[in-house]
């Protein structure tokens, strides 16, 4: 009985009961498919195979809300509420088709990208606004101005050299 197929068809030949009774017995003791053979006792129904916690005898089973007694949900796991549930979308989370500011398609969106493009500009203004109230920053700004100034006057003493040049050049 090495062949495979043969295998297959003989099982597939057996009765829903006898061919969990088989698997029951070929899993019993394997720990790598304890899963399996817990499926397989509980659905022959051969009683708990004692990995399992049972249910305890006192655990009612839930009625319909117009046959209880006016108390509503029991609390307990499974109790019926007398509220059906309504799927409520959660506000402010994209929809599935543009989720984290892709397409499906894998394309950034427009509002992603003018949203990044808005952070990192309000980023870049911030740090220089934090940056010109620092002394370093402060120094900085003066030493810009003082150049600026000494540039102008500068420019200004080109200028009237010029044309004071020109003035000379023009008299005979």
């Amino acid at each position: 009985m090495s062949d495979l197929g043969e295998i297959t068809a003989r099982l597939a030949a057996l009765s829903d009961d006898e061919l969990l009774a088989v698997l029951g017995t070929a899993t019993a003791g394997r720990p790598r498919l304890s899963w399996a053979h817990t499926a397989v006792v509980e659905a022959a129904g051969l009683g708990n195979t004692g990995s399992a916690a049972t249910v305890s005898p006192a655990t009612v089973t839930p009625q319909p809300p117009d046959e209880q007694s006016g108390a509503g949900a029991s609390g307990q796991v499974g109790g019926i509420s007398p509220v059906p549930a309504v799927p409520v979308p959660p506000t402010g989370i994209p929809s599935g088709s543009e989720v984290g500011g892709y397409s499906s398609g894998g394309v950034p969106t427009f509002e992603s990208v003018r949203d990044k493009v808005e952070q990192r500009f309000g980023t870049a203004q911030g740090m220089g606004e934090l940056d010109r109230q620092t002394p370093a920053g402060r120094s900085a700004d003066e030493q810009w101005e003082a150049r600026e100034k000494a540039a102008r006057e500068r420019l200004a003493q080109i200028r009237k050299s010029l044309h004071g040049n020109d003035v000379d050049a023009n008299d005979p």
